[in-house]
């Protein structure tokens, strides 16, 4: 019963929220500000991920902006291959 009640208590409020953003042209421009560092935030950490995970795998990245604008093409599941496997590293036989 106490989930029950506090959802309905968060509805309520997010729709007073709302309410209240649309009657303030300051609150939206923070609002529109913030949506808008938090994606560019969103795309900085999508761009270290995929550098990262290039350089661990050993696929080079060749163009960062067309990657990220383009769509990757389907291609049938017949036709993609498995990522190969690197061996770990060994350590070298002491004498």
């Amino acid at each position: 019963m106490k989930k029950i009640f506090w959802l309905v208590v968060g509805i309520f409020a997010g729709v007073e929220i709302k309410k209240q953003l649309d009657k303030n042209p300051n609150a939206q421009a923070l609002l529109a500000d913030a949506t808008a560092r938090a994606k560019e935030l969103g795309e900085t950490a999508t761009e270290a991920f995929l550098d990262r995970t290039a350089e661990l795998t050993g696929t080079p990245r060749s163009s960062k902006a067309s990657a990220a604008k383009k769509p990757a093409a389907k291609k049938p599941a017949a036709a993609k291959k498995p990522a190969a496997k690197k061996s770990p590293a060994t350590k070298p036989a002491t004498k």
